[in-house]
């Protein structure tokens, strides 16, 4: 059987949507992950709450962006600009969950294919969809990492540029959303850095288990 070129382009583009939708959606629904960093950040100090209420603001405002229930901060004030804010990162991470559920079914689809024999992936230069995949992904987040090391406040405000554009109800004011007390910049910069950890991870694996047959 010839080998497909479309197949390997889409193997290579579900691989690395899958890896980076999962990447993302680690510090989402891991929730222990803001939950150490609770006492590390020194919050409860910092703002004068216990950490069960910490906890409980974090956990209703989760609640809403992944589940869907009423918004809410527990204990700690909020304001319609606030919960307009989250309702936004909600879409954002519905649409990450598709693209990680979407990627997952595509991968699924041509595995069954390939296995009775109605597809083969064209190795480009000699290399498998997973090796492109990782170099595309792991490429992608060591240029974004980069420039995130240079001044990550900066990388901070253009990110909610791209991805809130016209936008300034993610500029919070904690006098009447106290939930940016809980949730301070260097959090965000903690999410950042374990999403580009597993994503580099990833990457490093698929670029292996390509190169690993070759070896032999």
């Amino acid at each position: 059987m010839h080998p497909s070129k479309p197949a390997a382009l889409v193997c290579i583009a579900a691989l690395a949507g899958l890896i980076l939708s999962l990447s993302i959606a680690v510090p989402i629904l891991f929730r222990p992950f803001y939950y150490l960093q609770i006492d590390a950040l020194d919050l409860p100090e910092r703002t004068g709450w216990s950490e069960e209420t910490i906890r409980e603001a974090y956990d209703e405002v989760l609640d809403f962006c992944v589940l869907g229930k009423p918004f809410g901060t527990g204990q700690l004030a909020w304001s319609e600009s606030g919960r307009s804010h989250f309702a936004d990162v909600r879409g954002l991470f519905l649409l990450d969950f598709a693209v990680l559920g979407g990627s997952a079914l595509i991968l699924i689809l041509l595995a069954v294919l390939r296995r009775a024999g109605k597809r083969s992936y064209y190795r480009f230069l000699g290399r498998g969809p997973g090796f492109w995949a990782g170099v595309t992904a792991g490429g992608l987040v060591l240029v974004v990492a980069g420039l995130a090391a240079l001044d990550f406040q900066r990388a901070f405000v253009v990110f909610h540029a791209l991805f809130f554009p016209g936008k300034d109800n993610w500029i919070f004011d904690p006098a009447t959303d106290q939930i940016i007390l809980v949730m301070p910049e260097v959090f965000f910069r903690n999410c950042a850095i374990l999403i580009g950890v597993i994503l580099l991870v990833c990457c490093v694996g698929l670029i292996l288990a390509d190169l690993r047959p070759r070896r032999k």
